[in-house]
């Protein structure tokens, strides 16, 4: 039987939003008995012809429904896009239909993160429009707690509601060491979350 792996599924343009999901993914395997799985979904174009390669030149590989359908906890990254999660991701969510209708992920812990170019630019909207597909297909939505002191100090990204990354108008900016460290404890806590629930439903 395989390992059990939290998903780590993202979107990047310019590579912030994939440093946080490295990050995450450092969190999630501080965690033992499960790892991190990072994937990535393709662009989207108005051309009606295939023009991306069907394995990406670099960076994680595509996102299947499989690794959707068997991961036991989902991280979810995206820049933002006036307020809201990029075409690509929410492409994507929108071919789950299936899953959604044989509830295979129901039960399941998941969150969210996300990069911007401004400030005060879409942060928590952009994560909360991440939850809301996450909630009708019965996922445990978890945010990051204010036990992460992190959260009470930050200058820069971070929110209960899900990491996040400030990264100037020209994406100038690095994480900081703060937005790091929250990015870590998120994918630990939603690989903690996971180990637990599925070992709970094992003993049921």
């Amino acid at each position: 039987m395989s390992q059990p792996y939290v998903l780590i599924l993202y979107y990047s343009r310019h590579g912030k939003t994939a440093q946080m999901a490295s990050l995450m993914a450092r969190g999630v395997e501080q965690v033992g008995g499960i790892e991190a799985r990072i994937r990535t979904v393709p662009a989207i174009s108005t051309e009606c012809e295939a023009i991306a390669p069907s394995i990406p030149e670099d960076g994680a590989v595509y996102c299947t429904l499989d690794d959707l359908k068997h991961c036991q906890g989902l991280l979810l990254g995206s820049p933002t896009r006036f307020g809201n999660m990029a075409a690509p991701l929410k492409y994507f969510l929108e071919s789950t239909s299936n899953l959604w209708l044989t509830g295979a992920l129901i039960d399941k812990p998941a969150g969210v993160f996300t990069s911007t170019a401004s400030l005060h630019g879409g942060q928590e909207t952009t994560l909360m429009s991440m939850a809301l597909p996450l909630l009708h297909h019965g996922m445990i939505f978890c945010g990051i707690p204010y036990s992460e002191s992190g959260l009470q100090h930050t200058q820069g990204g971070g929110t209960p509601y899900g990491a996040s990354h400030h990264s100037g108008a020209h994406g100038q900016q690095s994480l900081t060491d703060i937005e790091k460290q929250l990015c870590m404890a998120q994918g630990k806590r939603i690989a903690t979350l996971a180990l637990s629930l599925t070992n709970a439903k094992s003993t049921v």
